[in-house]
């Protein structure tokens, strides 16, 4: 949400930013926003004249008494003020709604940086890091691998939640803890501190930290309560600073939080019919940043190198790929997805979603920073440090063998207990393993 100052004071500014990012027909709420301010203000003044008139009147009132003067007609002057004052209120706070209305739907300002573009098809790619895998033998998508290994159940999710579930078990669901005791440590060693927020957030912080109108038909509503579960950490790690006023002394705010995410994934995209990759839940870990306004940009790119870095460790084929003006959110200053290789696909897909979004959030949700001389609001930024379905469809795609064994990326081998390959082998030896602590249990109990 832009600053209201700023769009009176630079109304082709942000009608030229409308355009780049090809929003014409929003040109028209810049003018109607502009002209419900201008009445706004107007009704403002016309209160304050109001009071002071009312204050005028009762001096006037006190001194004609004391003259001995007649002051009924005064009195019934005086007497009416009030209810054209509250009148007036009624307008004003009518008006106020409606003018951050509009205000919410007018989209932030884009970096200078930004390709102008339509749509996802024009975005840029930026950077790559290693190279694909060649492979000797026919690749094999994940949840095939994953099936054929008996490390996970997507039939038995679909008769339990329905479609858009999955049941992780054994060394795949070790590996997908793995990954987050991986992610975690890495953002701590890395100046992040570890936060596990809360799973549901209000109506208020959900509107605050995203376009509740675009996200509503992702998000999964609390019945006959104001909760909502959250979608992804970084709204819970944002929303806990809502209507505070923060010292400058603690900035940079630098949190890292892991969760379980819940989305309805309902639009273009849907969900997979079988596998990991578009799931109404999943986990990851999130990182964000509160920030002074000078210092976003190398925060922006900070946040990212920290992805980068973690792929690269994971040994997965990377690539940044930068969001047009035309794909950009509406919140966003700047944004760039890291997508990560499938070998099956012979394609890229979306891991991480880094974003600036400026001072809109803290505007929305009355974020404020004081330096001791002013208050003013801070930036705020995200970016996916890990998602457990993507990472793990990642995972198993690029480091499968040719008789459908998975080898584990050397990064998350200190995390797993031993195992450094997912076999039918290892696979059965643990099933041989219960079976026979099933035996010493009851020979014991004989």
């Amino acid at each position: 949400m832009l600053d209201i100052r700023f769009i009176r004071e630079n109304p082709q500014v942000v009608k030229d930013n409308l355009r780049k990012k090809f929003q014409e027909d929003k040109l028209n709420l810049v003018d109607q926003l502009l002209k419900k301010d201008e009445d706004y203000r107007k009704l403002l003044q016309k209160a304050e004249e109001l009071r002071h008139e009312r204050n005028t009147l009762t001096q006037k009132i006190n001194e004609t008494k004391k003259k001995g003067g007649d002051i009924a007609s005064i009195v019934k002057k005086a007497k009416d003020i009030p209810g054209m004052i509250q009148e007036i209120e009624t307008k004003t706070d009518a008006l106020k709604i409606e003018v951050l209305d509009l205000q919410k739907r007018i989209p932030n300002i884009i970096h200078e940086s930004v390709p102008i573009g339509r749509n996802d098809k024009e975005n840029v790619e930026r950077a790559k890091f290693g190279k694909p895998r060649k492979f000797d033998f026919e690749v094999k998508n994940h949840a095939e691998l994953c099936e054929a290994l008996g490390i996970a159940d997507f039939d038995a999710a679909a008769r339990v939640s329905g479609n858009g579930f999955y049941y992780m078990m054994g060394d795949l669901a070790l590996l997908s803890q793995a990954m987050m005791q991986f992610a975690i440590q890495f953002m701590v060693k890395r100046g992040f501190t570890y936060v596990e927020p809360p799973l549901m957030i209000r109506h208020k912080i959900v509107d605050g930290v995203v376009d509740m109108n675009f996200f509503k038909d992702m998000v999964y509503k609390i019945e006959g309560e104001d909760l909502y579960l959250i979608a992804t950490s970084e709204h819970p790690l944002i929303g806990m600073f809502v209507d505070q006023v923060v010292e400058e002394k603690r900035l940079p705010i630098l949190y890292c939080g892991f969760s379980p995410c819940f989305r309805k994934e309902i639009g273009a995209h849907g969900i997979d019919e079988k596998g990991l990759y578009r799931r109404h839940q999943f986990n990851k870990v999130e990182q964000v940043v509160i920030c002074k306004p000078g210092e976003s940009m190398m925060f922006y790119d900070r946040i990212l190198k920290n992805s980068i870095d973690l792929f690269k460790e994971l040994g997965l084929p990377t690539r940044v790929f930068e969001s047009c003006s035309g794909d950009l959110g509406d919140l966003k200053h700047k944004g760039a997805d890291l997508e990560v290789w499938s070998p099956r696909k012979e394609g890229y897909f979306e891991a991480c979603s880094a974003s600036n979004l400026t001072d809109c959030q803290a505007r929305r949700l009355n974020i404020k920073v004081d330096n001791g001389q002013e208050r003013y609001f801070p930036h705020t930024l995200n970016n996916t440090v890990i998602t457990t379905s993507r990472a793990l469809v990642a995972i198993l795609e690029n480091y499968q063998n040719k008789d459908g064994s998975i080898d584990i990326p050397k990064a998350l081998q200190p995390y797993m207990m031993g195992i450094k390959k997912i076999s039918a082998k290892s696979v059965e030896k643990k099933k041989e393993v219960q079976k026979d602590e099933g035996v010493k249990k009851r020979v014991s109990k004989k």
